[in-house]
């Protein structure tokens, strides 16, 4: 016979079990097999079988509830285990056997150092919970000071357990027990950080921050303090994208390959020697991905990093999904894409969600490669091929299947660089991020073209209701507004307010739009990252074009937001048709954009930059603009 504690109070056989009524000597054997094989003092024991509320003759009640407990053991046929009477108190002999507790712990013991054996002995330990502790056991000694501990002993098990599915990539495995963790245990922080890590890694960040303000309000009405530094510090992991998806232990990875010029002809992939070349990073930073299935030929498919929270743009990428999930032109040629923009747009963001959501026609995986340098420059095509050959060493292998593979070119500067990996073997699309409009590439390939300008009024308050939650932005509506004015509706601007506003949860959306606005944009970056910051994404935009069609930005700043060729003219006192030209080139580096046929329109966060600069500056100089049309920035034609 076994008795059973975790769980309702039961003795079973291995085929029957009885649940003991809720009396009395139901108390005192769960006393007893709470601290099996102890001796527990008879004070301890008439305390969890009557309270405070004793008999006057507690000693002999005490006597006659161990003798009503050996009659039911007596009645279950229980002979090799009985109550025994020491000195000072009563013990019952227990072992692994014959109570689920100690198997419990025999079992967890075993599984320290077990290897791969670990898993499924902690999974065999939680199986012995049956529900709820002691239900049927009427002592409210035992239900506040005992249930409690054995209730930790298990969270301790099911935390190590699921940090085990985490690291293994297997985060979908663990939401319901993690769920129902959190909601039994609210204000347990290390359950809510598995959780919220489990929910980020399968692409519900908004969930996953959510979990982090069900926590923190808990804490503060509950107990009036704020989450520890752990969870903070996760949760602005999560909103910047530093918190990793997919396993953290190490994997081994197979040969790579190598994509290099064949002597003649265009590039090829293969064989080489082991390569290891990192991620160029882009911002916003991609977050890592769990490694994708093994593609067809048994080399595992690398898969792009995740964009967190991605909010918006339903159109373009309706768009971009539907390009790259269409057949091959005439079997050979990858299909091909062009996402342009501003500074700050998101073209990478779209790109990264467009690819995700294809990522099954194409099983020999993606890749993420930055055709610039960090100061704009192209990088050289011999050192973009390696970082290739390291990300997709798959594509090449015998079996792989041709167009298996997606590549994203982001950052692409001239229509060159395109070109080169247009015949690279084993590619099946490429998506191309610029901010340039590489006009002379879409004439002599006709790919999809999507060029992006700043968000619509919804997509923006939808990007920080996702960040900040519904119930704190429809507390502010009027603010909100004001802030998303203020960002001028650019992702990058938008994510840095909505990134501040989640680490300062006591500021109001007006307090904080009021500040911005003493000095916009100066404020518009993050501290701690610099890839988080307007001014410099801005300045860095700048710096890329030629000195003339800089200083006329800053100049076409001046006029009130709207641009027609006649106020250019005036503002860069030049002929009307050289402000034509101008104006063309700083639409094409996505500085301004197309308002109306006859007038473009420069973003109002744009302006405000352009201003703000100009204002450090001294003014701009006044006969620069001549040389404009002489001075195009790299690619333009």
């Amino acid at each position: 016979m076994r008795f059973q504690l975790l769980g309702p109070l039961s003795i079973t056989d291995g085929r029957d079990v009885v649940v003991l009524p809720p009396a009395k000597p139901t108390s005192l054997l769960a006393a007893l097999l709470v601290r099996p094989s102890e001796v527990v003092p008879t004070s301890r024991l008439r305390q969890a079988v009557w309270g405070e509320e004793q008999p006057a003759t507690a000693k002999a009640a005490l006597q006659s509830c161990v003798l009503r407990l050996r009659r039911l053991f007596a009645k279950y046929d229980i002979e090799d285990q009985a109550v025994v009477a020491v000195a000072g108190g009563y013990l019952l002999p227990a072992d692994g056997d014959t109570l689920d507790l100690l198997h419990f712990r025999r079992l967890t013991a075993r599984a320290e150092g077990a290897g791969e054996d670990e898993l499924p002995l902690l999974r065999r330990a939680l199986d012995l919970w049956r529900g709820p502790l002691l239900t049927n056991v009427p002592s409210e000694l035992l239900h506040r000071d005992e249930v409690p501990r054995l209730v930790e002993e298990r969270l301790r098990v099911l935390e190590r357990v699921c940090e085990i599915q985490l690291a293994r990539g297997r985060c979908r495995d663990v939401l319901v027990d993690l769920w129902e963790a959190t909601r039994a245990r609210p204000q347990h922080e290390g359950l809510a950080a598995q959780l919220m890590r489990a929910l980020y890694r399968v692409g519900r960040q908004n969930e996953a921050l959510a979990e982090y303000r069900r926590i923190r309000t808990h804490l503060r009405e509950e107990l009036g303090v704020d989450p520890g530094t752990e969870l903070q510090e996760l949760e602005l992991a999560i909103l910047r994208g530093d918190e990793p998806r997919g396993p953290v232990q190490d994997t081994a990875s197979p040969a790579s390959l190598s994509l290099a010029p064949a002597p003649t002809g265009p590039l090829s992939l293969v064989p080489a020697p082991p390569a290891s070349v990192p991620l160029a990073p882009s911002a916003p930073a991609p977050v890592p991905s769990a490694p994708a299935p093994p593609a067809e030929n048994g080399h595992p498919g690398p898969r792009l990093p995740h964009v967190p929270g991605f909010t918006g743009r339903t159109r373009e990428t309706a768009a971009l999904v539907s390009h790259l999930s269409g057949d091959r032109r005439g079997g050979s040629a990858p299909v091909l894409a062009v996402v342009s923009g501003g500074p700050g747009m998101g073209k990478t963001a779209l790109a990264l969600h467009a690819a995700h959501l294809v990522a099954d026609r194409y099983p020999a995986g993606a890749a993420l490669l930055s055709l610039s340098g960090p100061d704009g420059t192209p990088r050289s095509a011999d050192e973009a091929a390696a970082e290739l050959r390291a990300l997709l060493p798959s594509a090449a292998s015998p079996g792989t299947p041709p167009g298996a593979s997606l590549v994203i070119l982001d950052d692409v500067v001239h229509p060159d660089q395109v070109r080169r990996f247009l015949d690279v073997t084993g590619c099946g699309a490429v998506v191309v991020t610029s901010r340039m409009g590489l006009a002379a590439l879409v004439a002599t390939h006709g790919p999809a073209v999507l060029q992006l300008g700043a968000l619509t009024p919804p997509e923006s308050r939808a990007l920080l209701t996702a960040v900040l939650g519904e119930e704190r932005v429809a507390a502010e509506t009027a603010a909100a507004h004001a802030l998303t004015e203020a960002c001028g509706h650019v992702p990058l601007a938008l994510r840095i307010v909505a990134a501040r506003l989640l680490t300062r949860p006591r500021m109001r959306l007006a307090d904080h739009s009021a500040w911005l606005l003493r000095d916009l944009p100066a404020r518009l970056a993050l501290p701690d990252d610099p890839r988080m910051s307007v001014p410099l994404a801005l300045d860095g935009a700048l710096r890329r074009l030629p000195a003339p069609l800089a200083d006329a930005h800053l100049r076409l700043a001046r006029l009130d937001g709207r641009i027609t060729a006649p106020d250019a003219a005036g503002a860069l006192s030049v002929p009307e048709t050289d402000a034509e030209e101008v104006l063309e080139r700083l639409l094409d580096t996505g500085l301004i954009e197309e308002d109306q046929p006859g007038a473009l329109r420069m973003n109002p966060l744009f302006r405000a930059h352009a201003l703000h600069r100009s204002g450090r500056a001294g003014g701009v100089p006044q006969a620069v603009v001549a040389t404009v049309r002489h001075a195009l920035p790299s690619g333009a034609t």
